[in-house]
C-alpha cells in the first residue's frame, strides 16, 4: 500500500507514558514519529518537583512502580543505558493494624505466606500457580478482548481475577491477609463488592512477587526521561509547550494517536466522529477522584510496626471490613472520617530525594469524582494513628484536590487518575464498544491512554496495543 507523502507517519498527542510507548514502538518499526506535549516537560503523571522546600524532591502523581517495572514492553527497552535506576525496599508493601503488627507483601510468595500463619497454605495455592503462569499470560491480560495465547493459563487466572475483593478474601481465615488483599483491591477505586477488584489486587500482588515495588531513584520523572531520550535516540521527535486544541495545529501524518481521555478527545476531534461513536464517548464513566498530599519531614515516619519501616509502600486502612466501609462511602459521594490511604515514603530508600537527616512522603486518599472537600487532616490523622509522632516532623506540606490535579493534568477528569471506572462495564469496552478500543470511527485517529485496555498504571501497555493497531491498520503490518 503506497501512502501520499506527510510531514509524519504518525504524530501522538500527550507525553505520559503510553504515549511514550506508542511513539517507541512505531518509531522502533521505522515510522517516523512526532511527539507534541502541552506541558514545558515530558511525562504525564511521571513528573517530580520541589513541591514543599528546597532540596525536597517530590513525586507530583505517581510514586512506586511495579507494573513499570513488569511492564512486558518496558522490560524490552534498555532504559537503565537512559539513566534510569530502581531502587527496591526490603519489603515492597505493608499493612499496618491497630495492634501495632504489619501484615507484608515481600517478593518471596513463600516468606508473603510464612508471615499470614493460618493462612500461609491458602496464599500458597492461589498465588503460586498464577504467579508462575504470569510471564506467559501477562500480554494477554494487560490488553484488549482477545483470544489468548494459553487459554488454560487464562482461565486460571480469570477464575480468581473476575471477582470481587470481598469474594476473593473468603479464601483467608486471618484478618492479616484478609486486609492484606483489601489494601491491593483498593488500588482499583471501587467498593471492594465489585466483580474486577480482585484484578487490579492480584496484578499488583503478582508484580511485587516477580519483580517488587521498586522507586525510581531521583523521582518518577526519571522513568519519562529514559522512554524520552531512548525514543529521540532511535530518531524520534518531542515538541513540548504544545497545547493541542484541535486537529488544525497537527503537522500533517497518515495517523494520530491521542494520549487524552474521551473528554479531550470530543473537543480535539469529536467534529470527525460518527454519531454512534460520539455518543459512547459522551457516555463514558470516570470514577473516583484522589486527595493528595506531600511531606517534607524532619526523619522517617515513627511506624510503630518494624516492617512498615523497611516498606517503600504502605497500605492504610487497618480491617477489610473499615476499608471496605471506607471505599463505599467514598463511591456513595461521602467522605469518610477513616478514609483508606495509600503512603509512600521514598526518602527512607532514596536519599537524594532530601537532604541529609530529612525526608519524604506522599500519600493520597480517594474522595468523590470532583470533591472540594480538604482531606489533609483525615489523611494526617489516619498516619498519626499507626505511628504515634508523625505530625510532629512535618516540616512543609502541599496539597492536591481534584480540581488541582485535573488542572496539572486534563486526563484527570475529576481527580479520576485511572483514565475511567474500571468495571466489568467498561474493563474491554473502554472508551467505547468496537472491534478495536484503540481505533476511533474516523480513519487514522487513535486513542492510546489509559482509557483504553489495560487502563490505568504506568506500564505502557495502552500505547503499546494503539500502536500495533495502527501499524495494523495503516501501514499493513
Amino acid at each position: 500500500m503506497r501512502l501520499e507523502k506527510r510531514d509524519f507517519d504518525a504524530i501522538v498527542v500527550g507525553s505520559g507514558p503510553n504515549g511514550l510507548a506508542a511513539a517507541i514502538y512505531l518509531q522502533q518499526n521505522g515510522l517516523s514519529v512526532l511527539i507534541l506535549e502541552a506541558k514545558s516537560e515530558i511525562g504525564g503523571g511521571l513528573r517530580s518537583a520541589e513541591l514543599t522546600l528546597p532540596g525536597f524532591t517530590h513525586d507530583i502523581c505517581s510514586a512506586i512502580h511495579p507494573l513499570a517495572v513488569g511492564s512486558p514492553f518496558f522490560q524490552q527497552l534498555p532504559l537503565a543505558d537512559h539513566g534510569l535506576e530502581y531502587i527496591y525496599p526490603e519489603i515492597a508493601a505493608a499493612h499496618p493494624f491497630d495492634n501495632g503488627t504489619a501484615a507484608v507483601l515481600k517478593q518471596s510468595v513463600t516468606e508473603t505466606a510464612k508471615l499470614l500463619g493460618g493462612d500461609a497454605q491458602a496464599y500458597l495455592k492461589l498465588m503460586q500457580p498464577i504467579v508462575a503462569d504470569w510471564p506467559n499470560i501477562a500480554t494477554d491480560v494487560l490488553g484488549p478482548l482477545h483470544y489468548p495465547k494459553r487459554p488454560l493459563a487464562m482461565a486460571k487466572f480469570g477464575l480468581s481475577a473476575l471477582t470481587s475483593a470481598t469474594h476473593l478474601s473468603k479464601l483467608f481465615k486471618t484478618e492479616e491477609a484478609k486486609g492484606l488483599l483489601a489494601g491491593m483491591a483498593a488500588h482499583s477505586m471501587q467498593p471492594l463488592s465489585k466483580i474486577t477488584t480482585s484484578a487490579a489486587a492480584l496484578v499488583l500482588m503478582i508484580n511485587g512477587h516477580l519483580k517488587g515495588w521498586p522507586i525510581p531513584k531521583g523521582g518518577s520523572n526519571r522513568i519519562a526521561n529514559a522512554l524520552a531520550s531512548y525514543f529521540t535516540s532511535i530518531g524520534g521527535k518531542i515538541e513540548t509547550n504544545t497545547y493541542v486544541k484541535s486537529l488544525g495545529q497537527l503537522p500533517s501524518a497518515h495517523s494520530v494517536l491521542f494520549d487524552v481521555s474521551p473528554k479531550q478527545l470530543l473537543q480535539i476531534a469529536g467534529h470527525k466522529f460518527s454519531s454512534l461513536y460520539k455518543w459512547q464517548l459522551e457516555r463514558y464513566r470516570y470514577g473516583m477522584g484522589v486527595f493528595k498530599v506531600d511531606w517534607a519531614l524532619d526523619g522517617p515516619i515513627p511506624f510503630m510496626a518494624e516492617e512498615c519501616k523497611k516498606a517503600g509502600t504502605i497500605h492504610i486502612g487497618n480491617s477489610i471490613q473499615e476499608i471496605t466501609n471506607a471505599e463505599q462511602q467514598t463511591w456513595d459521594g461521602q467522605h469518610p472520617e477513616r478514609p483508606f490511604v495509600l503512603l509512600a515514603q521514598q526518602g527512607v530508600f532514596d536519599p537524594s530525594r532530601a537532604p541529609d537527616g530529612k525526608h519524604t512522603a506522599w500519600a493520597y486518599c480517594h474522595v468523590p469524582n470532583g470533591s472540594k472537600v480538604d482531606m489533609t487532616n483525615a489523611i494526617e490523622n489516619q498516619i498519626e494513628r499507626f505511628a504515634p509522632g508523625f505530625k510532629d516532623r512535618i516540616l512543609a506540606k502541599h496539597t492536591m484536590s481534584p480540581a488541582q490535579m485535573e488542572e496539572y493534568n486534563p486526563n484527570y477528569i475529576g481527580g479520576d487518575i485511572n483514565g475511567g471506572v474500571i468495571d466489568i462495564g467498561q474493563l474491554f469496552t473502554r472508551p467505547a464498544l468496537c472491534w478495536s478500543p484503540y481505533r476511533t470511527s474516523a480513519k487514522g485517529i487513535y486513542i492510546c491512554s489509559a482509557s483504553t485496555p489495560p487502563g490505568g498504571g504506568v506500564h505502557g501497555m495502552c500505547g503499546y496495543n494503539a500502536a500495533k493497531r495502527v501499524l495494523k491498520d495503516m501501514f499493513s503490518r
